[in-house]
């Protein structure tokens, strides 16, 4: 049985590391390209029981296409992407404005052995994510909090019936216009929070 997970442990312990020094600054420009880069050495992490779900979830759902609103240095991409490898298909298309972000970003993949299974697209991911391939299989939103929502719909025309959309970060305040959404039925998903480092959002798209 494959575990892609135990070969990469040592560059998530050396990128989980790094991430316990993250020193945040105290406001941050209000131009998103700007707060971007004023972030560039931030890692903002997932938490590794976050990750764990994340490559447990693909392992059983076995997506196609796989994206990710907000990459850093890969941290999750690499939970996204050990899945990905071991199901033996599929493709994780990440996004990430700050250049020096995503150079790192491929970096750290490429030590991991998973960069032919990610590509990650620069710029906006509200720009960026409209030309990732359909259908979508399963969606981590784990970008600017206030671009959650956007970035969901504009990603839910491609979104395959039984799609999972995963959020980080749902108890935070900005994230309440996104959770409202995801836990209207009406909206067409079955959605729980799943108890991780401050919160994750489990939704399932039932396109309805």
């Amino acid at each position: 049985m494959t575990n892609t997970l135990a070969k990469v442990q040592a560059v998530l312990d050396r990128l989980f590391a790094n991430a316990a020094n993250d020193a945040w600054p105290q406001s941050y420009p209000a131009d998103p390209q700007a707060h971007a880069d004023a972030l560039a050495d931030i890692y903002m992490p997932i938490s590794a029981d976050g990750g764990k779900l994340l490559y447990s979830l693909i392992r059983a759902a076995r997506p196609e296409t796989v994206v990710e609103f907000g990459t850093s240095f890969a941290i999750s991409t690499i939970y996204l992407a050990a899945a990905v490898a071991d199901n033996g298909t599929g493709h994780v298309y990440g996004s990430e404005m700050n250049a020096s972000k995503r150079e790192a970003a491929q970096a750290n993949l490429k030590e991991a052995g998973l960069a032919e299974h990610v590509t990650v697209l620069p710029g906006d991911a509200r720009e960026s994510l409209k030309e990732v391939p359909g259908p979508i299989g399963m969606v981590l939103l784990d970008g600017w909090k206030d671009l959650c929502l956007p970035v969901l719909k504009l990603l839910e025309p491609k979104l395959m019936p039984g799609a999972l959309v995963i959020a980080d970060d749902v108890s935070f305040a900005t994230m309440a216009d996104y959770l409202a959404y995801v836990r209207d039925p009406a909206n067409g998903y079955v959605s729980v929070e799943f108890p991780v480092e401050d919160g994750m959002e489990v939704s399932c798209y039932t396109a309805v």
